[in-house]
């Protein structure tokens, strides 16, 4: 993300979706709608879909907790994705099919069920704990620079457009390539993008500028903001989902 006027790169506009799939895709929700439905309070949207974090307090609980997720009747080829540590377990809800990344109805019924679960187990959600991190890289051609990041990487597209690479062991950051008009030498080419909870953004912000950063760009705010560090190599802080966010409808 940078201070051009381009949107999220990993909020896919549902109506571009739509588009692209034709229809028989399946309709999306978008991040506001998701976080003004009710039930869904330990869910945060963010650039790679919805996420919540469940503390369990050992390894062991974490365990049965995910193994109370697997016997949900009717996932079928819908599970969600699952990180297990120690002291809790992420869970990540997205539709990933042709025509469709993104969140659908479906998602957000398995979030409640999911939901549900954890209360009956008693493990305590934290969204302050959960977080998105892509890597953007400025291009002028991106068909002639994609295919080296695909191959240094050994990652993947993402299937629904042309400037997306995603790690198919689903634990390196995505890459999303962003289309610029002409060069920019007197700037970073490549910047790291921090998607937060909406009402953990300002203090991310604030944090970074206390330890040292400068802001570069705050007039997308509260969608995006541009920081730098010392040096100028830059990052920003992004959230989707804010009533007030640009492209919470995205």
């Amino acid at each position: 993300m940078t201070d051009t006027a381009d949107s999220p790169a990993t909020a896919d506009a549902p109506e571009a979706t739509a588009v692209r799939a034709g229809a028989h895709a399946p309709e999306q929700v978008s991040p506001r709608e998701f976080h003004e439905t009710a039930g869904l309070e330990d869910w945060r949207v963010l650039g790679d879909g919805a996420c919540a974090y469940f503390r369990t307090g050992s390894f062991e609980a974490g365990a049965r907790f995910v193994q109370a997720l697997v016997a949900l009747d009717g996932l079928g080829e819908r599970h969600p994705d699952v990180d297990l540590r120690y002291g809790g377990v992420t869970v990540r809800l997205i539709t990933h099919e042709p025509g469709c990344f993104g969140l659908t109805a479906r998602d957000v019924e398995l979030a409640m069920r999911i939901s549900a679960v954890a209360r009956e187990l008693g493990a305590e959600s934290d969204p302050s704990a959960v977080q998105c991190v892509q890597v953007s890289i400025d291009a002028l051609v991106i068909p002639e620079v994609l295919p080296f990041w695909r191959a240094v990487l050994d990652y993947r597209d993402r299937g629904d457009g042309e400037e997306d690479l995603v790690d198919w062991r689903f634990r390196g950051a995505p890459i999303w390539f962003q289309q610029m008009d002409a060069p920019r030498p007197q700037r970073n080419r490549l910047h790291v993008d921090v998607t937060v909870p909406h009402e953990r953004a300002e203090a991310r912000v604030a944090a970074a500028l206390a330890a040292g950063g400068r802001l570069v760009n705050g007039e997308n705010a509260p969608s995006w903001w541009v920081l730098a560090d010392a040096e100028g190599n830059e990052a920003c802080v992004c959230t989707f989902g804010s009533p007030q966010a640009k492209y919470a409808d995205h």
